[in-house]
């Protein structure tokens, strides 16, 4: 691609620039994302257990504080403990009230563990087609530097031709490690989603069998 650049316009480059961008912040994401679920699968079922071993929320919470590290739960406990304020969310039935925190903390959990995923999803999808344009143009602007006259070989041909078709792998190259990236963190993203499910709605089982719910 180094050849490409030097001898490329403007155009060239700023595709060349383009997909440098998407490759390090799509790895950035993958790097950062890939700690951040190793990390939550790892502490989730340890985080569950004591959970369960304690003896009232206040106790739960506290245990959580040193095994929820990915802090997964600890915003649904501290959710369903915590009393609706004097306006209209702190109004009507209890159980209602109660549904209403522990939605909007597993929805900001959610969106934690989500974070990013659009990002993967925009550079899989788009980076081989900002190639496939470096490469079309890299061809058109080798091909319009030949065409100043006299005879053209076809060594003067496939090395600008081959210069430019390496924007096609570059992109190939950015976009497949995000597609896999992809793919392999939402299926383990959607395992937690589904076990934080779970958990929340046998957390909001036991606050209303356990305890009332003040209004």
């Amino acid at each position: 691609m180094m050849p490409l650049l030097a001898e490329g316009d403007a155009i060239s480059r700023l595709v060349a620039l383009a997909l440098l961008l998407m490759s390090v912040a799509s790895w950035v994401v993958i790097l950062w994302k890939s700690g951040l679920v190793w990390q939550a699968k790892r502490s989730f079922r340890r985080s569950v257990a004591a959970f369960w071993q304690a003896s009232h929320l206040q106790e739960a919470e506290e245990r959580l504080q040193a095994f929820d590290q990915a802090q997964l739960l600890l915003p649904l406990v501290r959710a369903a403990s915590s009393q609706a304020p004097a306006t209209l969310a702190g109004q009507g039935d209890p159980r209602q009230q109660l549904t209403r925190l522990l939605r909007d903390a597993l929805h900001g959990v959610l969106l934690r563990l989500q974070y990013g995923q659009i990002l993967l999803a925009s550079v899989g999808s788009t980076a081989p087609f900002v190639g496939l344009l470096g490469t079309v143009w890299g061809i058109y602007h080798a091909l319009s530097g030949l065409g100043g006259g006299g005879q053209i070989s076809l060594e003067q041909i496939s090395g600008p031709v081959g210069e430019a078709l390496i924007m096609t792998a570059a992109g190939l190259a950015v976009a497949i490690p995000a597609v896999l990236a992809y793919n392999a963190l939402g299926r383990h993203i959607q395992q937690l989603e589904a076990e934080l499910e779970g958990f929340a709605h046998d957390l909001r089982e036991l606050v209303l069998s356990t305890a009332p719910v003040r209004p």
